[in-house]
């Protein structure tokens, strides 16, 4: 059973926070349990800070353990001063009102905090892929998760490039798992690519998420949230699959932006919570559908100035391509993680690859901090954030050009999308 609602031309107030989790968890059995949240870090919209006091305070004096890990996937580690920040309290706060609740970083690259759960064959990557990829794949999971009664997704849904629809089990993978299992599903959706899968709800890389998540021996519950804004205008607690199945149907209609044209020149403004290109590329993933053959888009981004913390030196080394650049090529790109490749091609879009030639469809180019020959090196465009003013892209769609000011969780589709079937 879900527990929760949700609004297209409203938003939920507080109370209706606490009235949602207080059904939600009147039915669980958590009394004496061992409880662990998996959150989203500082990179996803979402009023983590009523979702924590609202809790902390049903919940603490029930629990045994009232634990939180974070859901990083591959994005460095965050600090208690970030931790605090993200949950809405201060270390004072955290140590005198709070001291039940401890807070973990998920360590993706580390063998010593993973633990394997299951393995997916060769046969079913095969049939989920609908032919795509024949490879097997071991699942890795944080293995924190094994210490505990009940494990509590917690977080916001959005359409997403790689998976359709954020939230759920993706929370889980790759929130807190190993890199193999991290590196197919990212890779399987590039095959697809995002065009055609972000904003989709049911696809070939949700039904490799959930049936890892089927693997582990623990309780899972979901507390789903969609937000608009900074506002929250859905909320929805059950299973995984339920919850966010239904946060996802919400999202559908309040998170897809559709245009009659597609535009020539598209300026998509990265908020400060994207602090490199790993995570700014959400601005090309969500304006991809409606750049015009032949036009431009600018992640316009002063405040960026690396490509990756993580990954930043395997991308330089392979640059951003379209995704037959790969395919056709993968005997010279078999040591690079799929994840890498599938960010490289996400960010560079879709184009062809043929006789040694690349044709991506749209051009793709950098306005932040990092400088002109590392953006020709990884093979992207160049502009000085310096020169442009935004001003100059406002009013003046029928013109052609498009200005988004926080770019990258509203999905930007044509009313007629050569994309989608």
């Amino acid at each position: 059973m879900v527990h929760g609602y949700g609004f297209t031309d409203q938003f939920l107030k507080e109370k209706d926070v606490v009235d949602i989790l207080q059904k939600a968890f009147a039915e669980k059995r958590v009394d004496g349990k061992k409880l662990l949240f998996i959150i989203p870090d500082h990179t996803r919209s979402a009023p983590i800070d009523v979702m924590f006091r609202t809790l902390y305070s049903l919940l603490a004096d029930r629990v045994e353990r009232l634990d939180f890990l974070i859901a990083l996937g591959t994005h460095p580690p965050m600090s208690d001063e970030m931790i605090n920040q993200r949950v809405g309290i201060t270390q004072v706060q955290r140590t005198l009102l709070y001291p039940k609740a401890r807070f973990f970083n998920h360590y993706w690259d580390d063998p010593n905090q993973l633990v394997h759960v299951g393995t997916i064959s060769e046969e079913e990557v095969l049939e989920i892929s609908e032919g795509r990829m024949r490879q097997r794949v071991d699942v890795t999971i944080n293995k924190m998760v094994l210490d505990y009664d009940l494990l509590i997704i917690l977080g916001p849904t959005f359409p997403h490039e790689v998976v359709g629809f954020s939230g759920g089990n993706k929370y889980l993978f790759p929130g807190v798992a190993g890199q193999e299992i991290i590196d197919m599903f990212h890779w399987l959706g590039a095959l697809i690519t995002n065009p055609r899968i972000i904003g989709t709800k049911y696809t070939p890389v949700r039904e490799v998420v959930d049936r890892a998540a089927a693997f582990l021996p623990v309780e899972r519950y979901c507390i789903s949230l969609v937000v608009k804004g900074v506002d929250l205008a859905g909320l929805f607690a059950g299973p995984p699959e339920e919850a966010w199945a239904a946060a996802a149907d919400l999202s559908d209609k309040l998170h897809i932006v559709y245009k009659d044209k597609p535009f020539k020149s598209v300026l998509a403004r990265a908020p400060e919570m994207y602090d490199d290109l790993w995570t700014g590329g959400k601005c090309m993933y969500k304006m991809e559908p409606v750049v015009a053959d032949g036009g431009e888009l600018i992640i316009y981004a002063p405040h960026i100035t690396e490509i990756s913390v993580t990954h930043g030196e395997r991308i330089k080394e392979i640059g951003y391509h379209v995704r037959d650049y790969f395919i056709e090529q993968m005997d010279k790109f078999q040591h690079v993680p799929g994840g890498v490749m599938a960010h490289s091609t996400h960010v560079r879009g879709v184009g062809t690859f043929e006789n040694g030639v690349e044709k991506p469809r749209i051009k793709v180019t950098l306005a932040t901090r990092i400088p002109p020959e590392v953006c020709e090196k990884i093979n992207l465009g160049y502009r000085d954030p310096d020169s442009i003013d935004p001003e100059e892209w406002m009013n003046r769609e029928d013109e052609g050009y498009l200005y988004v000011p926080k770019a990258g969780e509203m999905l930007y589709r044509l009313k007629d999308d050569p994309f989608q079937p």
